[in-house]
């Protein structure tokens, strides 16, 4: 009886594994697509798009193999062995469908500039009765990452009360479609409220050597380059910029407001 129990286990183990292979490789081709195209950095860790991401995979990898320990028995009749981990297949593909329709519609769509600063709008941000106001050319909620937006002008005294008591209600004024305007339309304004790295590195003395570290892989002079801060979901980072072209060069997990 112990030896038909080990046959039992080994078998249980054994499929149990095939299965714990088959889902991470799955769990492999779910993050190309997270994080090549939704999430791209720095958005994984700014969006959270890590830690949704990694509900997803807990629930792929971990649990589908654990329920096919537990129901897996040669014992039983093949039809009813293969109804069981029929289910198991359709449950576990269902979590993962639910968990990566969750991470989609939280993805990042845009970093718009505000004005004074840089802000990271996520699908979920945009009431879908406004995005029919999102001006010609510009893709609303793009499905390939994020893009680079900026914030018209007000046009009058009227609009700018308008948008503010809606961004005290909740809905920011990066996630207002009708005052988006394409990225080069505000590269004076942008150039005019960078400032230089010299004045970040002077205000965070004790962090300027990995201010360094982060700007080297630009390429560039650091003491060349500009920086905006940028709100995220749940944290404050600093934006690089070229001083020329207000292109983004690099970023860093600095609260530089």
């Amino acid at each position: 009886m112990p030896t038909s129990n080990a046959f039992v286990w080994r078998d249980r183990f054994k499929a149990s594994g095939i299965h714990f292979g088959i889902s991470l490789v799955i769990a492999l081709m779910a993050a190309l697509l997270v994080f090549g195209l939704w999430y791209p950095y720095p958005y994984r860790e700014i969006s959270g798009g890590r830690e949704l991401f990694l509900i997803v995979v807990i629930v792929d990898v971990i649990l589908g193999p654990l329920i096919t320990l537990a129901v897996f028995n040669r014992a039983k009749p093949w039809r009813e062995l293969r109804r069981d981990l029929l289910v198991v297949a359709l449950i576990q593909l269902a979590g993962l469908g639910y968990g990566l329709w969750a991470v989609f519609v939280a993805r990042p769509v845009h970093m718009v500039f505000e004005y004074d600063r840089f802000r990271v709008v996520h699908a979920v941000d945009v009431p879908l009765e406004l995005l029919a106001q999102a001006p010609p050319g510009v893709d609303a909620l793009p499905l390939f990452g994020p893009t680079l937006l900026s914030l018209r002008p007000f046009r009058d005294s009227q609009e700018k009360m308008k948008a503010t008591m809606a961004a005290l209600e909740g809905l920011s004024l990066s996630a207002q479609p009708n005052l988006w305007q394409p990225y080069a339309a505000a590269i004076p304004e942008i150039l005019k409220e960078a400032r230089p790295v010299s004045e970040l590195k002077a205000r965070f003395v004790n962090q300027a050597s990995e201010i360094d570290r982060v700007l080297v892989s630009t390429g560039r002079a650091p003491q060349v380059l500009v920086y905006l801060p940028m709100v995220g979901r749940k944290s404050f980072w600093t934006v690089f910029l070229d001083p020329v072209t207000a292109d983004v060069m690099a970023f860093m997990p600095l609260d530089s407001f």
